[in-house]
């Protein structure tokens, strides 16, 4: 075999290294299932943010006035 085609099969071998260490770490990962809690609290930490706060309470102030559409702030 040739110093080209050595090469080939080095990288292939490398390749196939990588990809079946990716698979392993994804079953891994994919087999502890539920660690991590599937709720919205990933967002706990922003919800309570005073200006999403502040955002909220102009809202809602606004639906009960009767302007129930809300805007963007931008036209």
């Amino acid at each position: 075999m040739d110093t080209a085609g050595r090469g080939r099969l080095r990288s292939f071998a490398l390749g196939g290294l990588v990809g079946a260490a990716g698979a392993i770490a994804t079953l891994r990962r994919a087999s502890r299932g539920g660690s991590r809690p599937r709720s919205g609290s990933n967002l706990a930490a922003f919800e309570d943010a005073p200006c999403y706060l502040e955002i909220v309470g102009e809202e809602a102030q606004r639906h009960r006035e009767g302007g129930g559409e809300t805007t963007t702030g931008t036209s």
